[in-house]
């Protein structure tokens, strides 16, 4: 069994966060004798720094037993620092893919590993991809977008062209949303986790950007968000408006079976609809661990798609 999906931090990064927090606002908070301290970066986002999260041991361990025989490892969303300068960014990119491509290239049959890259600042994006790949990385996770631009915006081009030339694998990972109406009740996750990723992915369809580099191998996290339950109404769209059809050579769900997706849906039916929408070759078996929503994939996927993502054929 394989897992495209999980999340780590190495010692780097965590002494990186000590170090740093003053700059990031980093807050180790005690909620629970019995638990983990809860990390949050900015005020934003707290989560269980639970061990399995900084203990390589651990996290291999605990995979294993749920029989991961290869893992591909990501850095955490909240780690991401876009809101920040540039510069502190960077100087956190640069510990965390070191750090992961140490770890992957000393495991090699056993693990792969994703980079982060500066988003808010692109063509430094660019040069954090080529520098992670030059160190072992496949590719970089990367959210939805940043300051209210999506990512088909001119100005992701530079990371775009990179990723292109390099056949990088780029993991799209949502953040939390921010929309004041589902602010309660878990729904920033339950609901915003989708939404940003069903967002960010129609626009990349429509947009063209899969014509225009057609060698980035996109992942989208939780399946793709709502993005396959809906894309009967983008081809109905894709037939009614030249707004709509004027980007593309064929109809949006062609282009759907260009993306990857993960498995982590929690339902065997709606995993059983996507295989069946775009085919189980670009279908990667996920966990989403260790964070609190995360499971491994009720149907046992051929691998197919995960060696496909990687190239671990080649």
């Amino acid at each position: 069994m394989y897992d495209a999906h999980t999340h780590f931090i190495p010692p780097d990064v965590l002494n990186w966060l000590v170090e740093n927090k003053q700059s990031v606002s980093a807050v180790f908070d005690k909620r629970d004798a019995n638990k983990a301290d809860f990390l949050s970066i900015n005020g934003k986002w707290a989560f269980e720094l639970k061990p399995s999260f900084v203990s390589e041991e651990l996290f291999l361990r605990e995979q294993a037993k749920a029989g991961v025989q290869h893992t591909l490892i990501s850095p955490i969303p909240q780690l991401f620092l876009y809101e920040f300068q540039s510069e502190i960014t960077r100087e956190l990119v640069q510990v965390y893919n070191q750090a992961l491509a140490a770890i992957a290239s000393d495991k090699p049959g056993r693990l792969a590993a994703l980079g982060t890259v500066s988003l808010n600042a692109p063509e430094q994006a660019a040069a954090d991809l080529e520098t992670g790949m030059d160190l072992g990385l496949k590719g970089a996770i990367i959210g939805p977008g940043h300051n209210g631009k999506l990512l088909s915006d001119a100005g992701f081009t530079p990371l775009w062209e990179a990723a292109n030339r390099l056949k990088a694998v780029i993991f799209i990972h949502p953040l939390l949303n921010t929309d004041p109406r589902i602010q309660t009740r878990m729904m920033p996750n339950l609901v915003g986790v989708p939404w940003e990723t069903t967002v960010a992915a129609a626009d990349l369809l429509l947009s063209g950007l899969l014509d225009t580099y057609p060698n980035v191998k996109i992942l989208l996290g939780h399946g793709g968000g709502f993005l396959p339950y809906q894309i009967g109404r983008l081809d109905k769209g894709y037939d009614m408006w030249n707004q709509v059809s004027s980007n593309l050579q064929a109809k949006p769900s062609e282009y759907l079976k260009r993306f990857w997706f993960d498995s982590v849906l929690w339902n065997a039916h709606a995993l059983e609809y996507l295989v069946q929408v775009v085919g189980e070759d670009h279908i990667v078996p996920g966990s989403d661990y260790p964070f609190d929503l995360n499971e491994l994939p009720t149907r046992i996927l051929s691998g197919d798609g995960y060696r496909s993502l990687l190239e671990l054929d080649r």
